[in-house]
């Protein structure tokens, strides 16, 4: 139990560490990555509604032959 409470000490102690390396983004560049993750997210639901539009009329067109 002690080894596990000292082992648990000198990882926080470790992540304090290096979480003092990391270079943190500035505001402007925050504001460009959050952009760029709204417009990837907006291509991608766009994507996916044209797939189901796609897939819709085909199922359709299919059953339709069939008489369904």
């Amino acid at each position: 139990m002690v080894t596990q409470l000292k082992q648990t000490g000198e990882f926080v102690q470790e992540c304090w560490v290096e979480l003092q390396r990391v270079t943190w983004p500035d505001w402007a560049q925050l504001k460009n990555a959050t952009l760029v993750v709204i417009v990837f997210c907006l291509l991608v639901s766009l994507v996916i509604w044209i797939m189901d539009l796609a897939s819709r009329f085909f199922i359709d067109v299919i059953m339709g032959i069939f008489g369904a």
